[in-house]
């Protein structure tokens, strides 16, 4: 008998303009095995029940994410919530993860994880109480190709990592995007909604995630230089960081939103004693090496013999895993799938009362998320102080 369908609840994604909950939507019906049921889709009780009626399928349509939480005990277990998605803005990330958590409902939630380091550090405290699967929403992490790049540094191919480039430059602030009614701008440039960095906060908390998970190796140190660019906005549109590496190496971890002509370019180019790796989002297909004397080589996705000259042993389940043949390109909601997939896998293992992997490994973790906030907040604290050095964990 196949397994029951997960449950999913959802939190925000029902406002205008709201994007982040369709590939999550895309991903979580994916594989047939997780579906939506339930979503309390907007901050005033009538819209979100409005926004609930006019779902493009039936779901059970809430006030409030605590209406939500509260109705679990009235349902039975085949109708109770399995885990729950958020996708609101930062400053409604920490109040219903912490509420869902115990109760006893695992959270997959999107990043940055909170407005404020200290909420995050709250977060990591109650995950370790209640004990149930925590993930968050780092993308990039669900290309295989970044699991394959993980896998090339960590074996140490390419040696001792000196030098990492992670950036991810984008336009969509290049002007006064807010001021033109444009909801996903109104609130990223909001410190009471976004937190204390716009860009910063946005997707510097992915070039971070990309450069800890590919190299295996940890921020220690930044420098910050936040910069604001469009006249009037509260917050940065560039934040540009120099950092140290727990190995004694070095990074620039970069990004802009007012890069114009530069859509969602993020990439990673990391530079060994033996080599060089790059990586690319947009052309996410593909990994790039460079070895000194030699041609470069380009691994395809599904395309990989290991014991290649370069190459060594491969896991097998890194081979086994990639969901398209070679040629059929995977992509973003792709990406996000896998990252659900996951998550299933350890939302089942909590359920059966076995141990799950979430150590920040198939999926970012909790203490990923934290360690996104205390980059920031460093980076914030040197860019106030002309740059100083602050160091950080």
């Amino acid at each position: 008998m196949s397994k029951r369908p997960l449950n999913v609840g959802v939190i925000g994604g029902g406002g205008d303009g709201a994007f982040i909950i369709h590939p999550h939507e895309r991903a979580i019906h994916a594989d047939g095995t997780r579906r939506i049921v339930a979503a309390a889709l907007r901050s005033h009780s009538k819209k979100a029940l409005a926004a609930a009626r006019n779902w493009p399928y039936p779901l059970r349509g809430y006030g409030a994410y605590d209406e939500m939480i509260d109705d679990q005990k009235n349902l039975s277990p085949e109708e109770r919530l399995d885990y729950v998605l958020i996708v609101t803005p930062n400053n409604v990330h920490f109040d219903p993860a912490v509420k869902c958590l115990k109760a006893g409902i695992p959270v997959f939630c999107e990043k940055p994880l909170t407005l404020t380091l200290k909420e995050s550090e709250k977060l990591v405290s109650a995950v370790k109480k209640y004990k149930a699967p925590f993930g968050v929403a780092h993308t990039y992490l669900g290309y295989w190709t970044t699991r394959f790049a993980r896998h090339i540094i960590t074996s140490g191919l390419i040696g001792k990592i000196r030098w990492v480039d992670s950036y991810y430059l984008q336009d969509w602030l290049a002007g006064d995007t807010e001021k033109q009614g444009v909801q996903q701008a109104v609130w990223r440039v909001d410190p009471e909604q976004s937190g204390i960095s716009c860009s910063g906060g946005d997707i510097g908390t992915h070039a971070l995630m990309q450069l800890r998970y590919i190299t295996g190796l940890e921020v220690v140190a930044t420098r910050g230089f936040l910069e604001t660019f469009v006249p009037g906005r509260a917050l940065d549109d560039h934040f540009t960081t120099y950092n140290e590496l727990s190995n004694g190496g070095k990074a620039l971890i970069r990004v802009s939103q007012i890069a114009i002509g530069h859509k969602n370019d993020a990439g990673l180019e990391v530079n060994g004693e033996k080599g060089t790796l790059i990586w690319k989002q947009e052309q996410a297909e593909h990994i790039t090496i460079h070895l000194p004397g030699q041609p470069d080589r380009i691994y395809s996705r599904g395309a990989v013999t290991p014991s290649d000259g370069f190459l060594k042993k491969i896991q097998k389940s890194l081979l086994d895993e990639p969901t398209l043949p070679p040629g059929h390109p995977e992509g973003f909601h792709d990406a996000f799938a896998r990252l659900h997939r996951f998550f299933e896998e350890d939302v089942r293992a909590y359920q059966a009362g076995r141990k799950w992997k979430g150590e920040g490994i198939n999926y970012a973790s909790v203490e990923d998320g934290r360690k996104g906030m205390a980059f920031v907040q460093a980076a914030v604290k040197s860019s106030k102080a002309g740059g100083k050095l602050v160091r950080w964990k």
